[in-house]
């Protein structure tokens, strides 16, 4: 098969060079060297001549775009673990079959999600960031004492997970390595080997576990279902003093309401 023949894939971002080298032998291909996100004009470019769109996550595939897809469009492979970007039902009304890549980045997001855990209260990119600040005038750096950005011990603390699925399961299991008890809300309780496995508890009532844990960890999918499920009201809920990692989607909170939060200490 010649270059004419073969589909013609568009990639929105720069991929793994063992990815670009392979699609590069099995299509006609073209990649974004420079890595520069493509503008709304330049993807209704692309779905205008591509077989395949190869998008990522932050690129919005919305209505309007799909819309404007030429009829050889066929396939747009999502290199991400959702689909949240792409407005599946405009593409369901085109014949456009949507694909994603779940289940490859469930360890890696469970070891940024406990990354995140132990970074905030301990303060360590905030205490980090004062040795790099070199020029500061006085230096931030002065020395050791007892007092200087000391953070809050984890171990013991109550985590609770709003989405125990295989994230929020990866992410329990580091979390009790680090003496961490496990609270959960999801949609229903897991199976009870993996319960007992993890000394799971499980809070059918959201609002009463916000109550009652140290950190709250986000590990839900982002749908219709879970938009701003962690809302202004629900916000309120959470202990005074808790901490917040949200390792799933943005929509999932009310960022406005978040910022309030941490604006006048109520979380951290």
């Amino acid at each position: 098969m010649n270059a004419d023949t073969k589909p013609l894939v568009i990639v929105t971002r720069k991929l793994p060079d063992a990815v670009e080298a392979r699609m590069r032998e099995l299509y006609n291909v073209r990649l974004n060297a420079d890595d520069t996100p493509m503008s709304h004009e330049q993807l209704i470019d692309a779905v205008a001549q591509a077989h395949v769109l190869v998008p990522t996550v932050s690129d919005n595939i919305n209505a309007d775009v799909i819309n404007k897809a030429g009829d050889q469009l066929k396939l747009i492979a999502n290199f991400g673990n959702g689909t949240d970007n792409i407005d599946i039902q405009a593409a369901n009304k085109r014949g456009i079959l949507i694909s994603n890549t779940p289940k490859v980045l469930t360890e890696d997001t469970a070891d940024m999600c406990m990354s995140l855990i132990m970074a905030v209260p301990r303060r360590l990119v905030e205490g980090a960031s004062l040795f790099i600040q070199e020029d500061a005038k006085p230096p931030l750096w002065q020395g050791w004492s007892p007092m200087w950005m000391l953070g809050n011990r984890i171990y013991g603390k109550k985590l609770g997970i709003i989405g125990m699925g295989r994230i929020g399961a990866a992410v329990a299991r580091r979390a009790r390595a680090f003496g961490l008890s496990i609270h959960y809300h999801n949609r229903k309780p897991v199976l009870p080997k993996l319960e007992t496995i993890l000394e799971a508890t499980y809070w059918e009532n959201l609002d009463e576990m916000l109550g009652e844990v140290d950190i709250v960890s986000i590990n839900c999918p982002s749908t219709a279902e879970t938009e701003n499920l962690l809302s202004r009201a629900r916000i309120d809920k959470i202990k005074q003093g808790s901490y917040v990692v949200n390792t799933a989607r943005g929509a999932v909170i009310d960022e406005d309401a978040l910022i309030k939060a941490l604006e006048n200490g109520h979380i951290e």
